[in-house]
């Protein structure tokens, strides 16, 4: 019989030396108490970080013009659903361009308390050829 070597048992090598695991370790506990400290500098528990809902809101205006808008951006003027946008849209087809915002009057469904309630977010841009020729002609 022949004896084969015994098997040498596992060897509990580790990828880092005693040294390294000690350091790294240190870096770890010494981040961590970095970032403990920084948060409780920001305010830890008592939620001071955030302030969303102590924002002022913010208001935006923004104005349409009647000459070129189409239905989706009518639609989201306050108090004009697809009804009165739709008149828009016809009384534009029909009759042409609006020359200034009181002409909205002459659709059907505008009175003066609406007018003077969307009046802020109207206006009637120039006509293209308009702007061309106020460039071209020489002021006086």
């Amino acid at each position: 019989m022949s004896s084969s070597p015994a098997p040498e048992p596992p060897s509990s090598r580790w990828l880092l030396r005693r040294a390294d695991q000690a350091a790294i370790a240190a870096l770890v506990l010494f981040s961590l108490g970095a970032m403990a400290c920084y948060w409780i500098v920001q305010g830890g528990l008592h939620g001071r970080m955030i302030h969303i809902d102590r924002v002022d809101p913010l208001t935006v205006h923004y104005q349409v013009d009647l000459n070129t808008a189409e239905k989706p951006e009518l639609v989201t003027l306050p108090e004009i659903g697809d009804t009165l946008a739709q008149h828009i849209l016809d009384y534009r087809k029909q009759h042409g361009r609006f020359d200034s915002v009181d002409d909205l009057r002459r659709v059907r469904g505008f009175g003066p308390k609406t007018m003077e309630r969307l009046r802020p977010y109207l206006h009637v841009a120039l006509p293209a050829d308009a702007v061309a020729t106020q460039k071209s002609s020489p002021s006086e």
